[in-house]
């Protein structure tokens, strides 16, 4: 039996899981009544496949960007070390199709976008690592599995 861990994405059976997903990952509630809801936003499958750095590192700035078009309560947006997705963060808003449409919005934004935000060396601090075009790619897979975000594990998907 594995050690149940502090860090909830270490408990997660990476072997199990079947990505694309968006997946609830957990919640928190602040001092003063407010929810925080965390969100997994798989992208690419755990140990089989991973986001080329320049590609996600443009991904993210544009999804950080962008989504704040579409939504008020955006706390952060943030790649995963593993580059197979990205953690969102919304507070006081229960309403996971509002987060698949966020998502859905934001990387079609991306997929329109002729440049990155903030692509420059006073705003970011790697600004020669970026790739529109592989954050053009990245977008595009994610939203071509649309219908799979839902289905969070491998025998879901049967």
């Amino acid at each position: 039996m594995t050690k149940k861990m502090n860090v909830e994405s270490f408990n997660l059976d990476h072997t199990k899981v079947a990505a694309p997903y968006i997946r609830l990952a957990g919640t928190t509630e602040g001092a003063n009544g407010d929810t925080i809801y965390k969100y997994d936003l798989r992208f690419c499958q755990p140990n089989k496949e991973h986001m080329d750095m320049p590609g996600l590192h443009s991904l993210e700035h544009m999804m950080a960007e962008f989504s704040r078009n579409h939504h008020g309560q955006i706390v952060d947006i943030s790649p995963m070390g593993c580059q197979t997705g990205f953690y969102l963060s919304i507070i006081n808003d229960e309403s996971y199709d509002h987060v698949v449409e966020l998502v859905e919005n934001t990387l079609n934004d991306v997929l329109k976008a002729d440049e990155v935000p903030a692509c420059n060396e006073v705003q970011c601090g790697w600004a020669a690592s970026h790739s529109l075009e592989g954050a053009k790619e990245i977008a595009q897979r994610m939203l071509s599995r649309k219908d799979e975000w839902t289905q969070v594990f491998a025998d879901e998907h049967l």
